[in-house]
């Protein structure tokens, strides 16, 4: 009877609880009035979750964090950031903040004495979120995903307090608001106690990552995602300092971290970096280093970005973690370019949260300089907390002491290897009949920073290819003709098949940049592809035009090697017949170029002399924002030559040629009209 009566007592109080939960929850998100404290809130659901744990059978339809039955989303909208969301560039120490800031001085023609300002707060080790608001709501929360268009998570974030639906105070007409999600670690290790072996998540970020991204946008919300903003995106208020904006949102309702260092002294970023290293163990978040920015916003516009990377902005990162274990053994990996990479595998060992078994070893250099062999106790390291290395050895092999043989052919295709001049990298000659090189050739066109083909990843590809179903990139897109054979494969079925037809229908559309990078040029990555597809335009171009040697020598920005590497990519027969195939399937786009109309657009401009009022970097820079092509070389194909102090040969020869000169008063006067 007296059990009864406590079962009774209990359900009363749940759905007690139901009640000021969900209340308390439209209090907060809908009405943006909360009348009760964070602390008061986190007690009702503490007080929730311990029950229905100590009472299963007793949890009601109607708690606050049943997700049963709930609305599961067969895949996430795609939502295009209104400004583009850029990765930083690394750094691992104080030469690096010291030449990051030079660097800007330099852009920017600066004094290298002259103080800037900066500001500098941890980085949170969770997952990349744009907040867009509109009139002071929240129009839609979204993924970074490759920068211009991430996935639209808006209905998974509605728990996340510190995420209003509605903004405080005097808010811009439009806003965009930068910032990470993340899991504390104390919540990270009880999400894993709920979870089944197969499915505990490795680290905090991983916890993050998954519990945002769920298809089931109710099991989001049963988590508890925290959220704190780091950055502006596109504004209808001209913000004069980052640090204004940070007071600006915290007079939204919207949070920041609470370290936070501004300063004008380089030496104080350093010693905020060291300080935040010794005490993010006792943090209870996972951090990997601190972000550096400058302060001023009209000078971060200025800098505006090289590549993917912002030069107004750093991370520098924490030392990576390490471990000791025992190479088990040594194998040699053939990657896309020819690349012989040795890799140790490893007795398998926890490294921040993830089980590391395979390290490289980079090259045979580095094998005979650290004296590394098979049986020796190493240290380990992520670098940049991504790619596993050895760093050295702790404990060497007693019983054999047999060095590593260099190969003298590829293991793979035994084609012979060769080494080029100042080169440490062994590479097969075996450039497209190599099996790992093609193989490899597929995986990088199917990439996510490529085609992006979700579900096709390097295992599937394998698979294929060894069916002999593709053979190259053109057969990915007649996957159809094989669904039988492919539906009844391992690992496959009807569903899975159908996503994947679906995924590759998808891929068709493509910006030329994204598709010159997915060809797996040597030395052709993201910026270069880039500079590339500003250059030709369109794929036509680009076909027609590409292997001429002398029209990409005048192509600023674009190196010796990346030149010879698309010279000889061309010279094969074959690449250029894939071009052409894939041109035919593919919808390739031009890339969007945002130039504003001005005197320079569509004009090929050289720069000579020094320029006093602002660098040479800067000036580039301008240009190529309106629309100015840059050229390397003094031709009739030059509209415009910028001349400065103590000109040199260009500006002869341009007198020659009785090219139209001007000079950087000129320049500048028509530059910003």
């Amino acid at each position: 009877m007296k059990y009864k009566k406590d079962e009774e007592k209990v359900i009363k109080r749940l759905k007690e609880l139901s009640f000021l939960i969900k209340k308390h929850n439209h209090h907060y998100h809908s009405q943006d009035k909360p009348i009760i404290t964070d602390n008061e809130y986190d007690k009702l659901v503490k007080e929730n979750l311990d029950l229905e744990n100590r009472f299963q059978q007793l949890k009601l339809k109607s708690s606050p964090n049943n997700i049963v039955g709930s609305k599961v989303l067969k895949k996430f909208k795609k939502s295009n950031h209104l400004s583009p969301m850029h990765s930083l560039a690394n750094g691992f120490n104080e030469i690096d903040l010291q030449e990051f800031d030079e660097r800007i001085k330099k852009f920017l023609s600066l004094d290298i004495k002259e103080n800037l300002e900066y500001i500098c707060e941890p980085k949170i080790d969770g997952l990349s979120l744009n907040l867009t608001y509109e009139n002071g709501h929240l129009i839609s929360a979204a993924t970074r995903g490759d920068g211009n268009i991430g996935e639209d998570v808006s209905k998974n974030i509605t728990n996340i307090k510190n995420i209003p639906k509605k903004l405080k105070n005097k808010y811009p007409d439009l806003i965009e608001i930068r910032g990470e999600v993340f899991i504390t670690k104390l919540d990270f290790e009880k999400i894993n106690l709920e979870l089944d072996e197969k499915n505990k998540f490795s680290n905090p970020r991983n916890a993050a990552a998954g519990s945002l991204r769920q298809l089931d946008y109710n099991i989001s919300r049963s988590r508890p995602l925290k959220f704190l903003a780091h950055g502006i995106g596109k504004s209808s208020k001209d913000y004069l300092e980052f640090d204004s904006f940070y007071k600006g949102i915290e007079a939204f309702g919207i949070k920041r971290s609470k370290l936070y260092l501004k300063t004008f002294n380089l030496e104080s970023v350093y010693k905020f970096y060291e300080d935040i290293d010794k005490k993010r163990s006792n943090l209870d978040y996972d951090i990997d280093g601190i972000v550096v920015k400058l302060n001023n916003l009209s000078k971060q516009r200025r800098l505006g970005v090289v590549g993917k990377n912002p030069r107004w902005s750093i991370a520098l990162k924490f030392s990576a973690e390490k471990a000791t274990t025992l190479i088990k053994n040594i194998e040699f990996q053939v990657g896309r370019t020819g690349s012989i990479t040795p890799v140790a595998r490893l007795e398998s060992v926890n490294l921040g949260g993830v089980v590391i078994s395979n390290a490289t070893l980079h090259n045979f250099d580095e094998i005979k300089k650290k004296n590394i062999q098979i049986g020796d106790i190493v240290e380990i390291q992520r670098a940049g907390d991504v790619i596993p290395q050895v760093l050295k050895v702790l404990e060497k092999n007693k019983n054999d002491n047999i060095p590593i043989k260099i190969p003298t052919k590829c293991p793979v295709c035994r084609s012979p290897a060769y080494k080029e001049k100042k080169e440490a990298v062994l590479r097969c000659s075996n450039t497209y009949g190599c099996y790992a090189q093609k193989i490899s050739q597929i995986v990088h066109f199917i990439s996510k920073k490529a085609l992006n083909i979700d579900g096709f990843g390097e295992k599937q590809a394998k698979q294929l290819f060894d069916l002999k179903l593709i053979s190259n990139a053109s057969d990915i897109f007649f996957l159809q003709k094989h669904e039988k054979i492919i539906k009844n494969l391992e690992g496959w079925g009807e569903l899975s098949f159908e996503n994947l037809i679906s995924a590759i229908e998808k891929s068709k559309t493509i910006y030329l940049d994204k598709f010159i990078y997915s060809l797996g040029i040597r030395f052709i990555g993201e910026i270069n592809a880039e500079i590339l597809a500003k250059e030709f335009k369109n794929i036509n171009n680009f076909l027609s035009s590409s292997h001429d040697v002398k029209l990409l020598t005048n192509v600023d920005g674009l190196g010796p090697k990346a030149i010879t590497s698309i010279k000889e990519f061309f010279s094969y027969e074959k690449n250029k017949t894939l071009i052409q195939k894939l041109s035919k399937i593919l919808d390739i786009k031009e890339n969007i170029i945002h130039s504003k109309k001005n005197f320079f657009n569509g004009k090929n401009i050289i720069f000579t002399g020094t320029l006093n009022t602002i660098s040479r970097e800067e000036a580039k820079h301008k240009a190529k924002e309106v629309g100015a092509k840059i050229l390397s070389n003094v031709s009739i194909n030059t509209d415009y030559v910028i001349v400065g102090d103590k000109p040199g040969s260009k500006a002869k020869k341009a007198n020659e040629l009785k090219l139209k000169i001007l000079n950087e008063k000129q320049f500048l006067s028509k530059i910003t009209n």
